[in-house]
């Protein structure tokens, strides 16, 4: 039998068994359904032993035909209380993966910026995938076996007791030898199924980054090195595999030598007692056949071992995720529709593991309806302090306001409904023109609202021009699309928004002049009425903007109007005549 958790496996356990909870009537009939079927296993043995003594020996032609019947009609119980158990037992199942998956998959979205910047997401996608099948093995099914397997050797020792004590306590005399057999390969089950759950994660994550980037991998021929990089992980998931497989393999052997050893000292008793009349052939038979019963649930409790310390390293891969800290959303104040006004006092902000902060003691003031555009050198902390308005990080001092209202004190949900970002890097989803530009909470927009979005953001001409207008699926990240059409989507996303407050992040830096041109018009109709933060590589494209604020070393270098920092013959300056020859 598996051996007895340890204070951090009990806990491991009964936290996962929690998960079975909102499904304890089902789960309750599946254990009663095992209890029912491992009671039945001793009248087998019993029937043998009358079937011998009355029907052979005795030739008692009474019970010549009820004793066959009997013994089909406890297979057909059996049958039936095995499918039942089976059908009860996997539909709990399949509920605990779905509302595993759902939990892990809710807080991997309620997650803070920081810790997606430490993480692979292809060992995320792992965790949620690949871990969860492990757990559920045992939160069911290996309590399934501990449950009716224990139950069926429970019964079979009773009947054997009771039928011979001297012949079953040579039977149970072998049991702290299979115990400590399990015990001592139970760690190391463990910690190779830890060294296997880590591997297929490196796995999902090298997996991920090749196809993602199948295009760079091609041209700049790093085939071979993909490859490379995959066999080792695969060989490390396979030596991890192994590592398991042989604990396992190990223990079968081992306990099925120790019960061969009893029953054979078993047998030589017996045909001593057989030989003083102790016992007769019926007799006989039936302990052999209740012992023999006894080697099936006995392997399968041992066997069990395996898959037990595989879900149990697995749910602390879950757990680990479930228990990392959400956004800190402590804040009580609702912000309603915005005025606009952002103000930055004394604010500094450092990346985890950074030799250097990305932002110190900047202070900025902009008035509702404010354009404002960030520029300076790359690194320069104009996306970090972007990135601090709707709170993807949170200042390490200073403070950021809204109207006057601290950020830190408002609701994350009503700060960044009053927010909407157009960035470089568009993001879109494997779905229609429709879903992408009325997504979240704007999916309740009627298609009058959704086209007078991609009107004003240039988009409606293309998209009447695809194969089903709106209703056309775009790709993963709309691989079907151009730069400019996905970059066009993204701003129509926006204008369907109608939030107070808008951030650009470069949002025309990677395309062509002529879709720059449409996009810039889109975005400066886009613009009009609402407070911008504006950060741009391409100085042509800010240079009516209300406020320039050059970020250097983190810091506020220069500030002021374009004709004005051109006079002070500055950092901007020099950054201008870089881009124009002037």
């Amino acid at each position: 039998m598996p051996p007895a958790p340890s204070h951090q496996s009990g806990e491991i356990y009964l936290r996962l068994l929690g998960f079975v909870r909102p499904y304890r009537k089902v789960f309750a009939f599946a254990i009663l359904g095992m209890a029912a079927t491992a009671m039945t296993e001793p009248l087998f043995p019993a029937l043998m032993k009358r079937l011998l003594d009355a029907g052979f020996v005795a030739s008692n032609s009474g019970e010549l035909y009820l004793l066959p019947l009997a013994m089909v009609a406890i297979f057909v119980v059996r049958g039936i209380l095995t499918y039942l158990t089976s059908y009860s037992l996997a539909w709990v199942t399949n509920h605990l993966v779905m509302d595993l998956r759902q939990q892990m998959f809710g807080r991997l979205l309620g997650l803070p910026t920081r810790y997606f910047d430490d993480q692979s997401a292809g060992a995320l996608i792992s965790k949620v995938t690949y871990d969860v099948g492990n757990v559920t093995a045992a939160a069911t099914t290996v309590l399934t076996v501990l449950v009716r397997d224990s139950l069926t050797i429970l019964g079979l020792l009773a009947f054997m007791l009771y039928f011979n004590w001297k012949l079953t306590l040579i039977a149970v005399a072998v049991g702290p030898l299979i115990v400590g057999v399990v015990k001592t390969f139970g760690k190391r089950l463990r910690a190779a199924s830890r060294r296997g759950y880590s591997a297929m994660g490196l796995i999902a994550h090298i997996l991920e980054e090749a196809v993602g980037a199948h295009k760079v991998v091609k041209v700049f021929g790093g085939q071979r090195y993909e490859a490379k990089r995959f066999a080792e992980s695969s060989n490390e998931f396979r030596r991890a595999a192994m590592r398991e497989s042989m604990a396992a393999s190990a223990t079968v052997p081992l306990t099925q030598v120790a019960a061969a050893t009893a029953l054979a000292i078993i047998i030589y008793v017996a045909l001593l007692q057989s030989s003083q009349s102790h016992i007769t052939v019926g007799g006989f038979v039936s302990f052999v056949t209740a012992m023999l019963l006894l080697l099936a649930p006995l392997k399968r409790l041992t066997d069990v071992n395996a898959p037990l310390q595989r879900g149990l390293a697995a749910a602390e891969s879950i757990f680990s995720l479930l228990d990392q800290t959400p956004e800190d959303d402590r804040g009580t104040r609702t912000l309603a529709r915005a005025k606009g006004g952002i103000a930055f006092d004394n604010v500094s902000f450092s990346y985890d593991g950074a030799s250097k902060p990305a932002l110190q003691g900047v202070s900025l003031d902009i008035r509702p309806g404010q354009t404002v555009a960030l520029v300076g050198p790359s690194g320069s902390g104009k996306s970090t302090l972007a990135a601090l308005i709707p709170r993807f990080y949170s200042p390490d001092s200073g403070r950021i306001t809204i109207d006057g209202e601290d950020i830190q004190d408002l609701t994350l949900a009503s700060l960044r409904r009053n927010i909407a970002l157009v960035s470089q890097e568009v993001v879109l989803f494997n779905d229609t023109v429709a879903a992408n530009i009325a997504y979240g909470a704007s999916a309740g927009a009627t298609e009058t609202e959704i086209i007078a979005a991609a009107r004003a953001a240039n988009a409606w001409e293309f998209i009447c021009q695809m194969p089903q207008g709106l209703a056309t699926t775009v790709g993963e990240n709309g691989v079907k699309l151009s730069g400019g059409q996905r970059q066009r989507l993204a701003i129509a996303r926006a204008f369907l928004k109608n939030a107070p407050i808008l951030i650009l992040d470069e949002a025309t830096s990677a395309l062509d002049s002529e879709s720059e041109r449409q996009i810039q018009t889109a975005l400066d109709t886009l613009m009009q009425g609402r407070t911008t933060l504006v950060i741009a590589h391409r100085l042509s494209t800010i240079e009516g903007a209300d406020r320039i604020v050059v970020l250097v070393h983190g810091q506020v270098a220069e500030a002021g109007r374009h004709a004005e920092l051109l006079a002070q013959a500055g950092t901007y300056s020099r950054l201008y005549a870089l881009q124009f020859d002037v």
